[in-house]
């Protein structure tokens, strides 16, 4: 029986989720994958939660799929796995979706799917020394967890390839330097600047952090007219929030704002 779990715990204001199964640096399971959903479901809900932190247990952040699974897995009908795949997909999406921002926090090998997951949330710390790959070609496999899809949003097309189609390994050097990695942390330091960052994100009018993510998700789909359509309705929304008022007030009284 696999002792792979997503351990949930709540710090201030931070709902902290940690990849859990370290027999296997974290790899993750469909079990976790459906964890991972209710969990921001459930953020999603409570108003007292105002950013998400997801970090691996130990030494590692996620080392992706259990190999050893997936090699059992092809003795069993395709639909199984493709029902796998639509769990994993569908915390993705909470993830990409859901109204409080999230912090991935890694240290040591974020690998396949932990790299996904890592590429998926809106903030992405990582200690100096760790290490992040897609090494699915390496066993003859293509990405999974949208992995693909973030990295072609975010880099140049030759150094995608060079990522997905080689496997090869990637520092948190080079990460940050590419926009990929918001802060780089020294080893053992990712938690904490991970958690000072949310602190910081804690603070920001909840109402307009919403907004900013939904404009963000939305403006590469977009066209330049229907993207401010969409920044227009934002606007408004947020200046008649009851944020907005307590937001002005602050900044001309040169006081730090208190949103509730």
């Amino acid at each position: 029986m696999s002792s792979a779990q997503l351990k949930s715990t709540t710090l201030g204001q931070t709902m902290v989720l940690t990849l859990s199964n370290p027999l296997a640096r974290n790899a993750m399971t469909p079990e976790i994958y459906a964890a991972g959903v209710e969990a921001f479901t459930q953020a999603d809900a409570n108003d007292r939660i105002k950013s998400i932190l997801i970090q691996g247990e130990g030494e590692h952040f996620c080392a992706g799929g259990n190999v050893n699974r997936l090699l059992e897995q092809r003795s069993l009908p395709p639909h199984t796995q493709e029902a796998h795949l639509d769990v994993l997909a569908s915390w993705v999406e909470s993830i990409r979706t859901c109204s409080k921002p999230v912090v991935a926090c890694v240290e040591g090998a974020a690998a396949g799917a932990g790299f996904s997951i890592a590429l998926a949330c809106d903030f992405l710390v990582a200690a100096q020394n760790s290490v992040f790959v897609m090494a699915y070609i390496n066993i003859a496999l293509s990405p999974d967890g949208a992995g693909s899809w973030h990295l072609a949003q975010q880099l140049p097309r030759a150094l995608c390839s060079e990522i997905l189609m080689l496997g090869g390994r990637l520092g948190a050097e080079r990460l940050h330097q590419l926009g990929v990695v918001n802060e780089v942390a020294p080893p053992g330091q990712s938690f904490n600047k991970s958690m000072a960052l949310c602190e910081q994100l804690n603070q920001k009018a909840p109402n307009a952090l919403v907004h900013i993510k939904q404009l963000l998700n939305q403006a590469k789909g977009q066209s330049i007219s229907s993207h401010m359509a969409h920044e227009k309705a934002a606007f408004v929304d947020n200046l008649y929030h009851p944020n907005a008022q307590i937001g002005l007030d602050a900044f001309l009284q040169k006081k730090v704002a208190q949103y509730p």
